[in-house]
């Protein structure tokens, strides 16, 4: 049996049904268990990219006045991310994005900056929320109570908020970077390693806006020193 096999019948035996896209439930439990008035939902998205920076992006809801629709920012289009983001931005009670730069993610590896853009994000929310839902299994290090869940951006809609925010944020700054390197072809890959963007990188080379100390960037850079 297939890893993502199991965990799908994880969720089967658990009772979740993560085809019916997420909903509040963990956001109450939560907030019942800290007797808290808000939680936020928060996560990241660019820790594959060969260049650029991570984003994380932090939201709190209002139980009363969810966006309809919300779900892990990858399986929707562009549009709908597009119209989502929108609202979100017009109905949450906050929000706010956060990004560890390239130069910082060469520093401290990319699962590290990945953390620290999520502690930005939340820390730079206006509200303080009483608990963070977190996408994934690893925990941040909020001074928070913090929920690690699992493919969390299909069974949060915070957390499904905030992947929609960070990627069409990530993605509008790639497009911008492009615009300066139009070779690459960030618009369309946002920096991942696609091959246009490898053909590209052998043909012109490495950018500021290259991870350096990500495999591929570096092998280009040892060719060439």
């Amino acid at each position: 049996m297939s890893k993502g096999i199991h965990i799908v019948n994880l969720f089967s035996a658990q009772g979740i049904d993560l085809s019916k896209g997420p909903d509040w439930r963990c956001e109450a439990a939560m907030l019942k268990a800290v007797a808290g008035q808000h939680v936020c939902g928060v996560d990241e998205v660019g820790r594959g990219p060969l260049a650029g920076p991570v984003v994380a992006a932090a939201v709190v809801l209002d139980a009363g006045n969810i966006p309809e629709g919300l779900n892990d920012s990858k399986k929707l289009s562009s549009k709908r991310r597009i119209a989502l983001d929108s609202e979100i931005r017009k109905y949450a009670v906050d929000y706010s994005i956060a990004e560890v730069s390239v130069e910082e993610i060469d520093e401290i590896n990319i699962l590290q900056a990945s953390l620290l853009a999520m502690r930005r994000a939340v820390a730079s929310l206006s509200i303080s929320p009483s608990g963070v839902l977190v996408d994934g299994n690893q925990n941040p290090g909020f001074d928070l109570p913090a929920n690690l869940i699992v493919k969390g951006d299909s069974r949060s809609v915070s957390i499904a908020a905030a992947s929609i925010l960070a990627k069409n944020f990530r993605d509008n700054l790639m497009a911008k970077l492009g615009e300066k390197h139009p070779e690459y072809d960030w618009a369309s890959n946002a920096g991942y390693g696609v091959p246009k963007h490898m053909a590209a990188l052998k043909l012109v080379g490495v950018t500021k806006y290259h991870r350096k100390s990500f495999a591929p960037i570096r092998k280009i850079l040892d060719e060439k020193s």
